[in-house]
């Protein structure tokens, strides 16, 4: 598909643990031309959640069809569920000149590079050491011992795999990985911070 302006897929990825979806608030609070990208699956709500809002419900039939169909920019298959980023919702995101955020695993974030390799721009968000992202796990107190472990090993694999991405922000400071990430879109967008584009 041709981009029709200066639209971009943001695909932010990192460990969990190293701030990311408090960064993809921020940037969607400060960049109005800009969405957050809505997943479909196939596992059922849970508390408020909401068709549209959350996520865009599906039954297991209804996923593969689409799978088939090849409907997905990108799909995985975790802990008996489907999940997936509907090409639909990117194309008509940028159809009406909205940039699109995405909060997704780096294996996704390969499959959107594949997709959209005009539009894509990979960001991964990585805590300054292994040693201070099991200090924020432990903080958090929400994980058991073994969730903690699984965690800091998956986020070894994603950090060697975040070194591919077109840049990488240290997360030692929310405030100071906020800037850069926040410049980083901005450069990206045509932007500059003085001479902001309104409206």
């Amino acid at each position: 598909m041709e981009n029709p302006s200066k639209t971009f897929l943001f695909v932010l990825s990192a460990p969990s643990g190293a701030g990311k979806t408090t960064l993809c608030k921020r940037l969607l609070n400060d960049f109005p031309s800009m969405r957050l990208s809505i997943s479909s699956t196939t596992r059922k709500p849970r508390g408020a959640e909401k068709e549209g809002v959350d996520y865009f419900f599906l039954s297991q039939e209804d996923f593969k069809k689409k799978i088939e169909a090849n409907r997905f920019a990108e799909w995985a298959h975790v802990h008996g569920n489907y999940y997936g980023t509907s090409k639909e919702v990117i194309e008509r995101a940028f159809a009406s000149g909205f940039s699109v955020l995405l909060d997704i695993d780096v294996q996704g974030a390969e499959q959107f590079r594949l997709a959209y390799p005009r539009e894509c721009y990979r960001i991964f968000i990585s805590p300054p050491s292994l040693a201070e992202l099991e200090a924020r796990l432990r903080k958090r107190g929400t994980d058991s011992e073994e969730v903690i472990q699984k965690r800091l090993k998956n986020a070894e694999a994603e950090i060697l795999e975040g070194q591919k991405f077109d840049v990488m922000i240290i997360n030692d400071s929310l405030e100071r990985a906020y800037s850069e990430l926040k410049t980083v879109v901005e450069k990206r967008l045509g932007l500059s911070s003085l001479g902001r584009q309104s409206g």
